[in-house]
């Protein structure tokens, strides 16, 4: 067999993308260290990056992503960079008011003379919220982060700023609202994360629940209906409550286990029931009347 047959790659990528990156190339017989310092680099192995992915590393501007020699390319950046640091590398930028080189990603404000940013399009909500691309998630933490980018980006502080700068603080505002939102509650994130492994839930696409969960959920729908006594709501609300909390829990797990078919058909579950509590909430508020 052919010495080149014989190639073995490993590669460790620090967790702080600013690190220093180190590929270690393994062959038969030699040990190879490459260390990125220029902005174009050809990488001399079995892996090929992805540029999108992987533009604002330190000393990168693009990578290529075409085979060397005879190595054809096996491996994509996914495999080797965790799914958070994917979701927020991007160009490496410039301040636009000094020009001093910025490295944070996403960026809100220029760490040399601390005015405020242009939003980065490419951000995720995760990203943005500075939480691991997960569906489990401290929600404290996020509402944390979601006050604290607030006070900071709220256009009222820059209501004495030139044009650009208010106009930029009402867009990163209005981003950090989205996020959080659609972070806050399970089924807007699961949703969202289905969106970015390209599985939304489009209509018109025949994929859904089975027959038998769909009368389940009528025969709920006409109890909830028919029901006049507010203790009947509640006990409604609080079975959906336990269901939706059970299929929080098995999203999760298929998350974690890389199973999206199976979490979006979750996701289309947990979409009925949080329907159905809704119309809980409004019966028992017209019950209030």
């Amino acid at each position: 067999m052919p010495a080149l047959n014989m190639l073995r790659c490993s590669c460790t990528f620090y967790q702080n993308v600013y690190s220093t990156v180190m590929l270690k190339v393994f062959t038969k017989r030699t040990c190879q260290k490459i260390l990125p310092t220029s902005s174009s680099v050809v990488l001399n192995g079995a892996f090929t990056f992805n540029s999108k992915y992987v533009m604002g590393i330190r000393g990168f501007s693009t990578i290529t992503s075409k085979p060397v020699g005879c190595f054809k390319a096996s491996k994509t950046i996914s495999h080797l960079i965790p799914s958070r640091t994917l979701s927020t590398v991007s160009e490496l930028k410039s301040c636009w008011k000094c020009g001093s080189a910025i490295q944070l990603v996403p960026v809100f404000f220029c760490p040399a003379c601390k005015v405020i940013q242009a939003p980065d399009e490419h951000a995720t909500h995760f990203a943005i919220m500075d939480c691991d691309k997960s569906f489990s998630l401290d929600t404290q933490k996020l509402q944390q982060r979601y006050l604290y980018l607030q006070r900071s980006l709220h256009p009222d502080n820059f209501s004495q700023k030139p044009q650009k700068e208010q106009e930029y603080s009402e867009i990163q505002s209005a981003l950090v609202n989205k996020a959080y939102r659609t972070l806050l509650k399970p089924l807007s994130r699961g949703l969202y994360m289905l969106e970015l492994e390209g599985m939304g839930l489009e209509e018109g696409t025949g994929i859904g629940p089975d027959s038998e969960f769909l009368l389940e959920i009528m025969e709920i729908n006409e109890r909830l209906a028919e029901t006049q006594v507010k203790e009947d709501a509640n006990n409604i609300g609080i079975s959906i409550q336990g269901r939706l909390q059970d299929l929080t829990e098995k999203i999760n797990s298929s998350f974690q286990k890389g199973d999206t078919q199976s979490a979006k058909m979750l996701i289309i579950q947990m979409k009925y029931f949080a329907n159905i509590q809704e119309k809980v909430k409004e019966k028992l508020s017209e019950m209030l009347v």
